[in-house]
């Protein structure tokens, strides 16, 4: 079954620059989270990859911290 997190669509903003010919991206809300292409919309496919991956790798690391009888809860900013 999925969770209130999971219903929702999460908007990040990617903060993008060409240089030297290739397309380089950030992720401005998630620190680590950056890549590059040839094109931009290699570029956004490939961010929306990273992007995808840390937040299943922070999700699944925050799930073994917790271990047993937790709670999770929808924090809005």
């Amino acid at each position: 079954m999925k969770n209130r997190f999971d219903l929702m669509k999460n908007r990040f903003t990617a903060v993008i620059k060409q240089d030297e010919g290739w397309w380089i991206g950030w992720i401005e809300e998630i620190a680590g989270v950056n890549s590059q292409g040839k094109t931009r919309a290699e570029l956004l496919r490939n961010l929306r990859s990273a992007l995808k991956e840390a937040l299943e790798f922070n999700k699944n690391e925050a799930l073994e911290a917790a271990d047993k009888n937790y709670e999770e809860e929808l924090i809005l900013v």
